[in-house]
């Protein structure tokens, strides 16, 4: 899909949301909403043409279909972030071929690494927004400090601190708002209303402002919610979302 089609291509098709697990679809559905995405580098699956000599120093490289961060590299001169181990472009290479190899459908995305809001290139925190139909039911915000560790707390859209949705990471105390924080509940809603049903929509703050990152249509699984989590999830559906599915 392309960000020139039109939304009505977009939609034509049962659970078209569905294209949308695609990051690389995902990328260009947020362009046609006026989003703002990382600078992409290279896409394709044929890896053997990825020309690492060309790529800056700092980069991410992530699948087009996948979850938990699996197979992303986020490089800092060699250095993987998420696991802080040093990669040769081939070994980088052999693990995206294997991948392909498993799967047809696979392409790889070699995106900008983007810059926190201090302009540092660090791993960014997680800005990941609970929707139904245009509707901001929390947020969850991780400092993460790789794919599966970190500290997070949720919150309302005004920024409130609201009681524990999922117990994925550790709370954390005192976080503040981003710079561009009315910009990401604007871009959340906008998303989420033209997605049309529930989704978590993954953003992060920037030294450009909100970017987007991706679409989560089942985040865990529908795994890990505290009861107070399961009860506000249902009460969004219920209201926002009733007689969708």
């Amino acid at each position: 899909m392309s960000q020139h089609d039109c939304i009505e291509k977009w939609k034509a098709a049962p659970y078209w949301q569905r294209k949308l697990s695609n990051k690389y679809n995902a990328r260009e559905f947020a362009q046609m909403h006026g989003c703002q995405v990382p600078d992409l580098y290279w896409k394709g699956a044929d890896v053997e043409n990825l020309d690492f000599s060309k790529l800056p120093p700092y980069y991410v490289i992530r699948p087009t279909i996948g979850h938990s961060c699996n197979y992303v590299f986020v490089m800092d001169n060699g250095q993987n972030l998420f696991d802080k181990k040093q990669y040769t472009h081939e070994e980088i290479r052999t693990t995206m071929k294997r991948e392909v190899t498993k799967n047809q459908n696979l392409e790889f995305l070699v995106e900008e690494f983007l810059q926190n809001e201090e302009g540092n290139h660090a791993i960014l925190t997680d800005y990941k927004f609970y929707c139904f139909n245009g509707e901001i039911a929390c947020l969850y915000v991780i400092n993460r400090l790789s794919p599966k560790s970190g500290f997070g707390a949720f919150y309302d859209e005004d920024w409130n601190l609201v009681k524990k949705v999922q117990f994925n990471y550790k709370p954390k105390l005192n976080q503040q708002a981003p710079a561009c924080f009315k910009e990401m509940v604007k871009t959340a809603k906008t998303l989420s209303k033209s997605y049309d049903m529930f989704v978590r929509i993954d953003l992060y703050a920037t030294r450009k402002g909100c970017v987007f990152g991706e679409f989560t249509p089942t985040p865990s699984m529908g795994m890990n919610f505290t009861s107070f989590g399961k009860k506000l999830m249902l009460s969004y559906w219920d209201k926002y979302c009733n007689g969708y599915i």
